[in-house]
């Protein structure tokens, strides 16, 4: 019997021909996603900032498909001319890019009133100009040349800010922006840009938060429990897919129906109430 990880509902072969790249890739939900590619016929490309445990996650989606071609390059995606580099260094390689998947990214937790300048530029650059320059890149390069992509950039659940986190709930808001701007735009060349945006999702990324802010995620969602990269990666692959052809300019919130309900931030009883201004 598979187990639970190796399962899916989509079609043997379905990424047969593909090519797909997707950014941080040597861990979590950006593994996920490169494993079910190859699972499902495709060739990838992955980059990410550590050359060890993408190296080690090249070496295990060669042992998912025999004959996958896996294209590993560290890559800084906060540099335009970085970018470049390792696209021409991963068509030179796989022949083609069809599909692109922004997953690299990275924020930690801090209220706003104690994040420095630099903390929130490290961030800005990081999950909206980094994914711009990916973005902007594979356009030029493949996707407009050839009219045809499909673009999934994920994001993260925004729908009532990301209060904790705000310098990363700016990022990511500019990027669901750019989503919806690019589907416009760029449909003349046949390309397609959706986004998912998931909750609080267990993978190793989550290490670094304090276990009550975990608690409290698993408490504010209806399904109480947190998503696993798996789940995630079962979406981000159909929109990837030409069964999702007619979709774009969208954005896919995966979170457990956090978005709908529970406290993402609670505010204590004892807080001050302040008076409305004097009117003269």
């Amino acid at each position: 019997m598979l187990e639970r990880a190796a399962m899916t509902i989509f079609a043997p072969g379905l990424f047969a021909d593909t090519t797909a790249l997707v950014t941080g890739g040597g861990t979590g939900i950006g593994f996920a996603v490169a494993s079910e590619l190859v699972r499902l016929g495709a060739d990838v490309a992955l980059c990410a900032r550590r050359k060890e445990p993408l190296d080690a996650a090249a070496d295990a989606l060669r042992t998912l498909r025999e004959g996958a071609k896996v294209y590993a390059a560290p890559c800084d995606i906060r540099d335009y001319d970085a970018v470049g580099s390792f696209l021409d260094g991963a068509i030179a390689e796989l022949g083609r890019l069809d599909v692109l998947v922004n997953n690299a990214g990275g924020q930690f937790p801090s209220t706003a009133q104690h994040l420095s300048p630099r903390g929130f530029e490290a961030v800005i650059r990081n999950n909206l100009i980094g994914t711009w320059n990916f973005t902007h890149a594979t356009a030029t390069k493949a996707f407009i040349p050839q009219r045809r992509g499909r673009i999934v950039n994920v994001i993260a659940q925004i729908a009532r800010g990301f209060p904790g986190m705000a310098h990363t709930g700016a990022a990511r808001a500019g990027v669901e922006n750019l989503t919806k701007s690019l589907a416009v735009e760029w449909a003349q060349f046949g390309i397609r840009v959706n986004a998912v945006a998931p909750g609080v999702i267990k993978t190793s990324g989550t290490k670094q938060y304090p276990p009550q802010l975990l608690e409290t995620a698993e408490r504010s969602a209806p399904l109480k429990r947190l998503g696993s990269a798996e789940e995630v990666g079962h979406l981000i692959v159909y929109l990837c897919s030409t069964q999702a052809d007619f979709v774009t300019g969208q954005t896919f919130t995966i979170d457990g129906g956090a978005s709908l309900w529970g406290d993402q931030w609670p505010i204590p009883d004892d807080v001050p109430r302040f008076p409305p201004y004097p009117i003269d």
